[in-house]
């Protein structure tokens, strides 16, 4: 059988669901054409395969390409300073609710045009690339009109021009109010819903929708409002919810049959019953926690318990959490929520994928996926969790170049 690329003599992590635990091959071989996978399973059950070129992997293993379901990598300056604020003892809310935070990083990202956008998210994404990512997904939300909306969304879907990645863009205007609102959230809400949905759906600027629900921003009933505009022009929807209190967001979430819940460390015991109905899937946000030294914890043995997918992410973001590396992410998510091994690499592959809808076209090594992979200079899956500030990649893969 003829084939394009042949990596063999490979250890492999398929996190295909058919098989226990990470799917771990200890004598493999994957086989690519045209971009997708033909084959990855055990060299010794492989098809007699002709490649136009032979891969010796020389006993690493690999994964598939990793995958950052939640960032809000394009923006314009820093928060440095606030982080400063905190450390001498300001909240969250206190910054918000003085005008700093998210209003801040709107100030910033409507000054910048669309190529400083541009220019700024891409070191950032190089950093995560070099880890491995060959899937992120990027929000809006630090435009707050239709203009720096589109802008943002534009710089977003142009940074897969620039580099090898596939980017997923998510519209997030329902983030925080805009000064020029002057308090009122109901009307930036009809602005979001009577002006920006259908103007970006026509455009296909967006492929889904998010909000923030929360009592610093969005009610549930303002957020119920974007999902109905949302679903009416075709768009799925997540949701960040239940971060800083329970507002019931993960119910709300799942009545809407949203892609994710992010988040969820006030959410209870029938939001996550709920989300379990309807298959929601769960991304929790280490980065998040850890920077704003947070003490309520995911509930992750609900999660469990209620068989709930779990995702993990950098929630790369300027103002609180600047991280942009999925080993550390890994770390973090292992160290500070005890999630397993299994449960950190899967939440960056393949529970990351079906976070983002695309569990069909990557994050396992399937016959049919994309031929997107990670090769590691490891001897087990679990060092890939372990280490600190130490990066094993050997090669990433996109597209099966």
């Amino acid at each position: 059988m003829r084939c394009t690329r042949l990596w063999h003599n490979a250890r492999l992590a398929t996190l295909a669901p058919r098989r226990p635990g990470l799917g771990e091959i200890d004598a493999g071989l994957l086989a690519s054409t045209a971009g997708r996978i033909v084959y990855a399973g055990p060299q010794r059950d492989a098809p007699a395969f002709e490649p136009e070129e032979r891969v010796d992997c020389e006993g690493r293993w690999i994964t598939p390409g990793l995958v950052d379901c939640h960032t809000h990598l394009v923006h314009g300056g820093d928060r440095a300073h606030e982080f400063e604020l905190r450390l001498g003892g300001a909240t969250y809310e206190d910054i918000a609710r003085s005008g700093g935070g998210i209003l801040s990083t709107v100030a910033a990202t409507r000054k910048a045009n669309e190529e400083e956008l541009i220019a700024s998210a891409l070191r950032r994404l190089d950093a995560l690339i070099a880890e491995g990512i060959t899937t992120i997904e990027v929000k809006s939300g630090y435009g707050l009109s239709l203009e720096h909306e589109a802008k943002q969304l534009r710089a977003a879907r142009a940074l897969a021009t620039l580099r090898d990645v596939n980017v997923a863009t998510t519209f997030l205007a329902a983030h925080a109010l805009p000064p020029e609102a002057g308090g009122d959230w109901d009307s930036y809400i009809d602005r979001v819903c009577g002006e920006m949905i259908p103007a970006l759906a026509r455009e296909q600027l967006a492929d889904a929708v998010d909000g923030f629900c929360e009592s610093i921003a969005f009610s549930p009933a303002q957020i119920a409002r974007v999902f109905d505009c949302a679903k009416a022009h075709g768009l799925p929807v997540k949701l960040h919810a239940d971060q800083l209190s329970n507002l019931h967001g993960a119910a709300l979430a799942a009545r809407y049959g949203a892609l994710s819940a992010d988040h969820l460390e006030h959410s209870d015991e029938a939001g996550i019953a709920a989300m379990a109905g309807v298959g929601v899937t769960a991304v929790l946000l280490p980065g998040a926690f850890y920077f704003l030294r947070e003490t309520r914890l995911p509930p992750v043995a609900l999660l469990r318990a209620h068989h709930v997918p779990i995702a993990i992410a950098t929630d790369c973001n300027p103002g609180t959490s600047p991280l942009t590396s999925p080993l550390l992410t890994m770390n973090l998510a292992a160290t500070l929520f005890r999630l397993t091994v299994e449960e950190c690499i899967a939440g960056m592959t393949r529970e990351a994928a079906r976070a983002l809808g695309r569990l069909d076209d990557i994050g396992t090594l399937e016959a049919g996926k994309r031929c997107d992979l990670a090769l590691w200079n490891i001897e087990r899956p679990a060092e890939l969790v372990y280490r600190l500030g130490f990066n094993p990649l050997h090669a990433r893969v996109k597209d099966g170049r």
